[in-house]
């Protein structure tokens, strides 16, 4: 995640967090960010410390994302559901041995 803060002028600057930057905290019951915790993603610990925090198990758990390896093979090695975003409708590389468990092309789909 890209770091941004809030500058004197009010506005945010290169250096706050992008959820603060769209006020997205008070959406979410945990942010976790990399470089606050020492581990991220694909590190297993990563997926295993957000579940714990939110007491959830794996298999009630989606991840949500675009990169095959980060947010579909390391999540489903834990036995979390994973759902590739395909935003610019490319479709999954050919021969990829990847399989996500669904594939959305906008985020609103996952309501569907």
């Amino acid at each position: 995640m890209s770091s941004w803060r809030s500058s004197p002028t009010g506005r945010p600057s290169r250096s706050a967090p992008r959820w603060y930057v769209f006020a997205l905290e008070p959406r979410f019951v945990h942010i976790q960010i990399e470089g606050e915790h020492g581990f991220g993603k694909p590190e297993e610990r990563a997926y295993t410390h957000a579940m714990e925090v939110l007491s959830v198990e794996p298999g009630e758990t989606w991840m949500v994302g675009d990169n095959l390896e980060w947010e579909v093979v390391a999540p489903q090695r834990l036995g979390i559901h994973a759902i590739w975003h395909d935003g610019y409708g490319a479709g999954l590389p050919p021969d990829c041995p990847i399989r996500p468990d669904r594939i959305i092309r906008t985020l609103p789909e996952l309501l569907t």
